[in-house]
């Protein structure tokens, strides 16, 4: 995915989840944060970030925060909504005779429904952006949501659809996504409860530049 025009600035604080205090060309400005997780460990005083304008004169913040400098890693891409673009991008290349994004199955949207030759696909994508001595780990904050839906998949897979859920790793190097049991032992147990029915786990390694992320295929860990 590829977006418009992007600025570095200096991270100064975070005021709260939604909004940034940075440092650009001297001037310091209130940015929107494209990341409501806590992101603690990334966003530091006086780290590189990389800033997208916004493009909207009706917006009270003229920027995104969509990267971070990570000592010894390099760039993360910390954009929430990014992981379902690239998903996009990369499932259309992937042969499938039919795609739909934001897809409803029992009590949850599901982010991707195929089809290919007959057979249902069911796909949950995650972002990872938390990286411990080059594992990444998800997720930074308890998500409810996130047990809630890995759920659903496994109630898919009795049902006959193959169901899986993708690791979009934000990051360079990193190869491997495991369950952050530290943070949120419960989606660790829904996690090997979902491997044990069968549903598939998929990791996505990523290249990221200031204004791209794109699929780095020799960092791709299972298939469909």
């Amino acid at each position: 995915m590829q977006y418009g025009k992007v600025i570095w600035g200096k991270f100064i604080e975070r005021p709260n989840r939604f909004v940034a205090k940075v440092e650009i060309n001297g001037t310091v400005e209130t940015v929107h944060v494209k990341n409501t997780g806590r992101c603690k460990e990334l966003l530091l005083p006086n780290v590189d970030v990389v800033l997208s304008e916004a493009g909207n004169p009706n917006r009270k913040t003229s920027y995104d925060l969509i990267a971070v400098e990570k000592a010894g890693l390099g760039l993360i891409n910390i954009d929430s909504q990014a992981p379902n673009k690239v998903m996009a991008e990369w499932l259309a290349t992937q042969s499938f005779d039919y795609i739909k994004p934001e897809y409803t199955y029992g009590a949850s949207r599901i982010d991707f429904y195929m089809e290919r030759q007959g057979q249902k696909y069911l796909l949950e994508v995650k972002g990872c952006t938390l990286e411990r001595e080059g594992i990444g780990f998800f997720p930074d904050a308890p998500t409810e949501r996130g047990v809630k839906h890995i759920h659903e998949l496994i109630k898919a897979k009795q049902e006959g659809y193959w169901a899986g859920i993708a690791f979009v790793v934000q990051m360079p190097k990193v190869k491997e996504v495991r369950p952050n049991i530290e943070t949120h032992p419960a989606f660790g147990e829904a996690m090997e409860q979902a491997r044990a029915a069968g549903v598939q786990v998929i990791t996505i390694g990523c290249s990221i530049k200031p204004d791209t992320l794109i699929v780095d295929k020799k960092r791709i860990k299972g298939s469909f």
